[in-house]
């Protein structure tokens, strides 16, 4: 049973009914993967996210962190052989690059581990996903990305929506008449598994430009 987290970003831990919720979905816990958000950086090595999941009583035989530094053929061994895999937050256009230039998708996909990715690293996970000026992205042209669909469907994590919500509307209506786009603030939490979806916090989903909270199942 696949089961993915699409985190925002916690203001200090995660809260319990997350913790537990992964506690639970983590029953084996030799190594944790991370993928780095900024592959030619040495300084983006996870130390939040590992704090987070410490704090939560997680905690790994071995920790691994795949960026540049690492050949593509091992990073493709540390996640078949992972426990739990964490797409590291931070920026969203240098992770897609670096997950395309070391094929990392099919590894992913086909790994029995669990998969989590943070801000940046959540928006990877979903199918696709908008790359637009007005979200803070310094591009000239508005794109949708391919990220790694893990499900199918769109994620945009770590907005401040309730200030932004006609943007929201403007920017994503017609990717949402393609899937469903599931929008959260921070300190928020999606769970995928075995088909049914789990919601912690302020999650929207709009669907075909109609926009509706989510009730909290956690």
């Amino acid at each position: 049973m696949k089961t993915h987290y699409y985190l925002g970003w916690f203001s200090e831990c995660f809260p319990e009914n997350l913790s537990k919720a992964l506690r639970e979905d983590l029953p084996e816990r030799k190594s944790l993967v991370m993928i780095s958000s900024d592959p030619s950086d040495a300084e983006v090595d996870g130390v939040v996210e590992r704090a987070w999941l410490h704090q939560a009583g997680i905690s790994f035989d071995e920790y691994h962190l795949i960026d540049s530094r690492v050949e593509q053929e091992v990073a493709h061994a540390l996640i078949r052989n992972a426990s739990a895999i964490f797409l590291l937050g931070g920026d969203t256009l240098k992770q897609n690059r670096f997950l395309t230039e070391y094929d990392l998708a099919e590894p992913i996909k086909t790994s029995a581990a669990l998969v989590m990715g943070a801000s940046a690293g959540a928006i990877n996970m979903s199918a696709k996903w908008k790359c637009s000026e007005r979200f803070g992205y310094a591009v000239d042209m508005d794109t949708v990305c391919d990220g790694l669909a893990l499900d199918p469907f769109s994620v945009l994590s770590h907005f401040d929506l309730e200030n932004n919500m006609a943007l929201l509307q403007e920017e994503l209506s017609a990717l949402s008449d393609e899937m469903n786009v599931y929008a959260s603030n921070k300190d928020c939490a999606l769970r995928s598994k075995g088909g049914s979806i789990d919601i912690l916090g302020d999650v929207y989903v709009m669907s075909r430009s109609d926009i509706r909270k989510l009730e909290e199942t956690f």
